[in-house]
């Protein structure tokens, strides 16, 4: 059985072919979260996790950059089956990691996984109800298929192998290191060294205080800002509630608080975006007093949230600035030259070191070719499903989180929401779920997936993703209350979703 294209196909490579209820792809945070909530409310189902790394973590096990932490708190990036225990609300990677190990071994989720597993295709037959999956082995370099009546695609929004690293002129005379986060050389030296940041997202903003502390002297350069805000690493209610409540009640109340901050914090950047605005600026004068050019450095052009905010624990980054250890430029890269970066300004910045904190490269459904009954998918040309699956795509469904919230609270619904899915498959005898446009939906007009948000890593790939339409369920929400309804509450059959036992009607006829 041909499996994709030519080069994804079944060949004299193949070793074998296996069966199971469902497959997940990707061993990180929303994967190894997917499986224990599988395993608790779908407990009859086989399972398999394909990781095409060696080991678990996703995103925590592959960043090794110093300093790499969430931007997002832990009582609302963990899982909400699992507390978050540590003091610190604001986690380092490693503490992270841990975290996620101690899940998957607590569940006993890790005999399920198959590391260095790389999914290349996958052909889903209406005849079989089944999808036939092509899976490299990076250790062997045999092919595997897989076939599986369910697919959950939890391979997170960018390609592991390589960040966003745009065209810089004269980067070949540059005579020093030039390093991307996403790859971070473990025998880097630092220390003593005058090193230039290119960007000022999540990743630049951890970085600058955290070398600061080491280096003769670093610079974030930046062609325009970001809005950037501070908070305590610590929550205090959180851990004065943990010592007089069950950790569970403790983490459910913290969890609650913190969603219904960020979605007030959120609808008032919506509501009032000057008022926001006025806001963070105010603090950022605070922090770095009336002398500094806030103006220049520290005012984005567009509204807060029309991109992430950057979040730095502790008012580390403005300690690093007020240190002097730390500068911030804002210009243009004219070249780079052999001691640094030479700007449109002239200015010439001397470094031993750059790292390209330009960001990710965004890669959708894990980069995995579809085919659906011989026809490849192009998911550009589908209407997303509730934000999870895509018209005419049957018994697929996808895990993105948020872009105006911690990742995982998406994550947690979307794989509640498969397990209804799959147990009312169950019980009405079903093995085939695909979204149709109904006849009224026809004519929707073709909106992007993601609305109003600028951010360069989302606006490089908008293109290569489904489309939304103007009504429900033929939208991809960002709104957690709301999706809590939809997922949790709604019918899981709705008139769109249709269901159906396509080898029963074959056998039959």
């Amino acid at each position: 059985m041909d499996v994709g294209s030519s080069n994804t196909a079944a060949n004299e490579n193949t070793v074998s072919t296996e069966y199971f209820d469902v497959v997940i792809v990707g061993a990180g945070l929303s994967g190894v979260g997917a499986a224990c909530h599988l395993q608790e409310k779908c407990p009859g189902k086989s399972y398999v996790i394909l990781e095409s790394r060696e080991s678990m973590g996703g995103t925590w096990d592959l960043f090794r950059y110093p300093g790499v932490r969430s931007d997002s708190d832990m009582h609302t990036l963990g899982y909400n089956f699992k507390p978050w225990l540590d003091s610190k609300a604001i986690a380092d990677g490693p503490a992270i990691l841990k975290y996620v190990r101690e899940t998957a071994a607590e569940h006993d989720v890790e005999p399920h996984i198959r590391y260095r597993h790389h999914v290349s295709a996958a052909n889903w037959s209406t005849d079989e109800a089944t999808w036939t999956i092509a899976v490299h082995r990076e250790d062997t370099g045999e092919t595997d298929l897989i076939r599986c009546n369910l697919m959950l695609v939890c391979a997170g929004y960018y390609r592991y192998e390589q960040g966003h690293t745009p065209e810089f002129a004269g980067r070949d005379n540059f005579s020093g290191d030039i390093v991307h986060p996403q790859h971070w050389p473990e025998d880097l030296e630092y220390r003593g060294k005058k090193v230039v940041v290119i960007g000022s997202g999540a990743t630049a903003v951890t970085l600058v205080p955290e070398m600061a502390k080491d280096v003769e002297h670093i610079v974030m350069l930046q062609r325009s800002p970001t809005y950037i805000f501070s908070q305590p690493d610590i929550d205090i209610i959180a851990n004065v509630l943990r010592k007089i409540l069950p950790q569970k009640t403790a983490y459910a109340i913290t969890r609650w608080k913190n969603v219904t901050i960020q979605q007030f914090m959120y609808g008032q950047t919506r509501k009032r975006p000057d008022r926001s605005k006025r806001f963070l600026l105010r603090r950022v004068r605070k922090e770095l007093g009336k002398d500094y050019d806030v103006a220049k450095h520290f005012t984005p052009t567009y509204n807060p949230w029309d991109q992430r905010l950057c979040l730095v624990p502790n008012s580390d980054l403005f300690a690093a600035i007020r240190s002097g250890k730390a500068s911030v430029v804002t210009d243009e890269i004219e070249t780079f030259t052999r001691r640094g970066i030479l700007l449109k300004s002239g200015q010439e910045l001397e470094a031993d070191i750059i790292v390209t904190a330009t960001g990710l490269d965004l890669l959708v459904l894990g980069g995995v070719e579809f085919v659906v009954d011989g026809q490849p998918v192009d998911f550009a040309d589908t209407f997303t499903y509730k934000g999870v699956m895509s018209s005419d795509v049957p018994n697929l469904v996808s895990t993105f989180g948020y872009i105006n919230a911690s990742w995982t609270l998406r994550a947690d619904l979307i794989a509640e929401f498969f397990c209804r899915v799959v147990n009312h498959m169950d019980a009405g005898g079903h093995q085939q779920c695909t979204p149709r446009l109904r006849d009224q939906d026809r004519d929707m007009p073709k909106r992007p997936w993601i609305i109003g948000f600028s951010s360069g890593y989302i606006q490089r790939v908008l293109g290569r993703l489904p489309k939304q339409g103007d009504h429900a369920p033929w939208t991809n929400p960002q709104d957690y209350v709301r999706d809590k309804k939809m997922f949790r509450d709604a019918p899981v059959e709705d008139g769109v979703l249709v269901f159906s036992n396509p080898v029963a009607s074959k056998n039959c006829a």
